[in-house]
Order: structure tokens, then C-alpha cells, then sequence
């Protein structure tokens, strides 16, 4: 489990495909290793991966490498497949008992992928040195726009973002200055795709208001 709060950046180092269902990743990050066990989770752009293997960092910077493995349904669902060296991506440890659940609870299973159709700037603080506040416009993956409300949660990317407004199957989400600080949302553009997670709860309570009639 996550919160959506997103605790390092990381950058693809290596990409290899394996076969036609298969991409083994490395990814640098400034968590250190003594504090990740193989087999561990770490969510990628909100892609719950597993840690298959651990090494040192060579370019001198704090941290380690770690090597991860994305298997059909996540080249399928995700925009893992595309992932190449270069390649920015939020990066969150798992929860651990006792922590502090600042977001929402992120399972890490992405449920499709969204498309960003318009952002608009909002003038920040002259002052601030992180940039504008921004209002994302998303369009929905198909049919997940039932579990998309006004006030709800959301993952994107990784990012735990409450939803400000709904029209039809495009939502809104705000950005603050600090998200662009310390996430990738700083890079996105217009027409660019985006992990979607929707909210575990507005799950379970579509299920069940589907299961009634049946009794």
C-alpha cells in the first residue's frame, strides 16, 4: 500500500526488453539501499513494481540503483513499455505501519491511462521560486469516469490529487507550487498520458451499488 505522496524522483539508467511481456527496468534514486530489501515495492509513476535487485550508484551522486521487472498486464494497462534511459518517474516507498497517511490509500495498480487536454496557469507568488500554480484538465481512461467525483480522490502518476471539478469524463486537478518542486508534474504539457488509479473506496462503492439489484 501507498499514499500517493511522493518521496523522490528517479531516472530510468537501463531498459531491456526480455520478450514480448516482459521489461526489466533500473531506475536511480537517492534512497539508500540499506533501507530497500529485495523483494520490496516501490510504486513508479504510481506502478507498484517489486525490487528484483540492488547496486551502487557510479554517477557520485547519494543513493543506489535498483532493477525492477514489468510483466504483460503492466506493459498492457501502463506506460511502462515506453520507458526508456532518461525517463523521469515519482517514486514512493511502501507504507509501513504507523506512518503518517498524508494522501490516500494506493494500492499501485494503475487502471488506465489518462490524457492531459489542457492546462491552465494560474499566477503564483512572485516570490515563490517553484513556479505557477496550475489547473490540469483530464480526460478519463475509458469507463473509469463512474469513480471520478467532485472532492474525490485520485492517483495520478503516482501523485495523490483531489478532483475539483467532473464534466462528463474529464476531471480537473490542482497543482501547487510544491508539487512542481518535488514530483515530475513540473515537465507535463498538454496532450501528454498519465498513470490513473482511481480511489479505492469509489471503487468497492460502485461494486456494491451494482450488486444490489441482484440481491
Amino acid at each position: 500500500m501507498f499514499t500517493g505522496i511522493v518521496t523522490a524522483i528517479g531516472e530510468v539508467v537501463e531498459s531491456e526488453r526480455k520478450g514480448p511481456n516482459l521489461k526489466r527496468l533500473a531506475i536511480a534514486c537517492p534512497y539508500e539501499a540499506d533501507g530497500i530489501a529485495i523483494g520490496a515495492s516501490i510504486a513508479c509513476a504510481g506502478v507498484c513494481l517489486t525490487v528484483t535487485a540492488l547496486r551502487p550508484r557510479t554517477d557520485g551522486e547519494l543513493g543506489c540503483i535498483f532493477q525492477v521487472e514489468a510483466a504483460a498486464e503492466t506493459l498492457a494497462k501502463t506506460l511502462v513499455g515506453e520507458w526508456e534511459p532518461g525517463t523521469l518517474v515519482n517514486l514512493e516507498r511502501s507504507l509501513k505501519v504507523g506512518d503518517e497517511l498524508g494522501g490516500h490509500l494506493v494500492v499501485g495498480h494503475v487502471d488506465g491511462v489518462g490524457r492531459i487536454l489542457k492546462i491552465d496557469a494560474i499566477e503564483a507568488d512572485p516570490d515563490e521560486p517553484w513556479g505557477a500554480t496550475a489547473r490540469f484538465h483530464i480526460r478519463a481512461p475509458q469507463g473509469l469516469a463512474r469513480f471520478i467525483a467532485t472532492k474525490g480522490s485520485i492517483c495520478l502518476d503516482g501523485t495523490s490529487l483531489t478532483i475539483n471539478t467532473v464534466e462528463g469524463d474529464v476531471f480537473t486537478v490542482l497543482l501547487i507550487p510544491h508539487s512542481f518542486a518535488v514530483t515530475t508534474w513540473g515537465q507535463r504539457k498538454e496532450g501528454d498520458a498519465v498513470h490513473v488509479e482511481v480511489d479505492l473506496m469509489a471503487r468497492y462503492a460502485a461494486r456494491l451499488a451494482e450488486a444490489r439489484p441482484q440481491g
